[in-house]
């Protein structure tokens, strides 16, 4: 450990643009900080000008307030300086002033999880601006927190928060242990700090749980969950998640029950549209043309009759074609997004049903699947579907509804297989616990909420 000196640290920053270092009282008195990270109000209030009128033999009095805290060693000086503090040292002793000035993104409303009923704020990048979003909502000392640092140069702060009495400890330790083995240089996001803890890396479902809104934090946390919040992020993650939380919606508990679950049920029917129906029209029109109804066969062969493509590669050809759509608009400025979206979807596909390269029919239940795809809440759940989906048009070119059938069983015995924090994926369904797995599906009326 080495003992915190002022020449030491001064010669640390060397010749940064925003460092700023000033003396008191024939130098027996000096200060270091960063004036990009110190707010120069409180600055002026509560150093500069007390230091300006106070005489020598009264500082050290001063220093009994809570503002200054003591330090000893020369690597807490620096970290204390990056985090916005005051560096003060005077004959022999260094202390800390807190007085942070960062700029930050106001408390707006998240776009990507929007919401008809129920609050409107969210998240942003500030720790401490998080915090206090949370403790608004909680007002009980049985919150609890854990402070960590992750990253040998960036010295993120992650925040590990539970509900004392609800959550289960050993979760909590097993967390915070696995957190503290993380070694890496930097961790810059949330999402960066996932890939670390994912103990399921080929996986393509997420793992955990991640939103931008403070009311499924706090519902998280009242149903026994731990919530991890990242400094710089405006995402915090949710564990243990299994695969039935990323169908969850915020306004599910914001309406009348009735209308919630109906609504879910929608979202679980969208699920099994997204993956099958684009599969299922390969499989039927490849190989088992006998379960077309009649009247509907000779429209469908009159469609197909200009395609020179197999069902299979006309199917692949416009799932890519959407997915490209997709992300352009995502990509590009909001209204341009927009633009892209709707006029080349309907360009393209009329283009494309014109030339003969795709049927009619098939751009209807393209559409109709990536449009279930978006009733999905979760962006990251969303996006796995939409990858899963060629698994299913590929096993359907080869093998029929056999080959959706086998697709389906592997499915099913990956998400058997994967586990969150020790927690089964589909909990209530593997293992089975109906009244559980009831819960899931159908929202409880709120006057049966304890």
């Amino acid at each position: 450990m080495t003992e915190a000196n002022y020449e030491l640290t001064l010669a640390e920053f060397g010749d940064s643009y925003d460092l700023v270092h000033r003396s008191f009282h024939q130098n027996r008195i000096r200060i270091i900080y960063l004036h990009s990270l110190i707010d120069s109000q409180s600055l002026e209030w509560e150093i500069l000008s007390p230091l300006r009128e106070m005489p020598f033999e009264s500082f050290e009095q001063s220093t009994q307030q809570s503002l200054f805290q003591r330090v000893d060693d020369q690597e807490e000086v620096i970290q204390g300086i990056l985090n916005g503090n005051v560096a003060l040292f005077d004959e022999g002793h260094a202390y800390l002033i807190n007085v942070p000035g960062f700029e930050e993104r106001a408390i707006s409303q998240s776009e990507r999880e929007a919401v008809i009923n129920g609050p409107h704020d969210s998240f942003n990048e500030v720790l401490k601006t998080n915090v206090s979003l949370i403790r608004r909502r909680i007002r009980s000392p049985r919150l609890k927190m854990i402070t960590l640092s992750v990253g040998d140069i960036s010295k993120t702060k992650v925040l590990i928060i539970y509900l004392e009495g609800i959550a289960k400890l050993d979760m909590v330790n097993l967390l915070k242990e696995r957190i503290q083995a993380i070694k890496v240089d930097a961790i810059t996001d949330s999402n960066c700090l996932i890939q670390k803890l994912d103990h399921h890396q080929n996986s393509p479902f997420p793992q955990f749980y991640t939103t931008e809104r403070p009311d499924i934090a706090v519902t998280k946390l009242y149903s026994g969950k731990i919530i991890g919040l990242v400094d710089d992020s405006p995402n915090i993650i949710c564990m243990p998640s299994g695969f039935f939380d990323f169908f969850d919606s915020p306004d599910d508990n914001y309406q009348h029950w009735t209308i919630g679950t109906a609504v879910k049920f929608l979202r679980y029917l969208a699920l099994f549209i997204t993956i099958v129906l684009t599969a299922f029209y390969v499989s039927i029109c490849t190989y088992h043309y006998e379960m077309i109804p009649q009247s509907l066969l000779q429209s469908l062969m009159q469609s197909r009759s200009r395609v020179p493509f197999p069902p299979f590669i006309e199917a692949l050809f416009l799932e890519v074609v959407i997915e490209l759509l997709r992300e352009a608009g995502a990509r590009l400025p909001t209204k341009i997004g927009q633009t892209i979206g709707i006029v080349g979807g309907i360009v393209i596909g009329q283009a494309a049903v014109e030339a003969g390269i795709t049927s009619n029919i098939l751009i209807i239940v393209v559409a109709v699947s990536a449009i279930a795809s978006f009733i999905v809440p979760s962006y990251g759940m969303s996006a796995s579907i939409r990858l899963v989906r060629f698994l299913f048009i590929i096993m359907a070119g080869l093998l029929g509804n056999i080959g959706i059938f086998f697709a389906l069983g592997i499915i099913t015995i990956h998400l058997i297989g994967l586990s969150n924090f020790s927690s089964p994926y589909i909990k209530a369904v593997s293992p089975t616990y109906f009244k559980k797995w009831m819960e899931d599906v159908i929202i409880r009326p709120f006057y049966k909420h304890k």
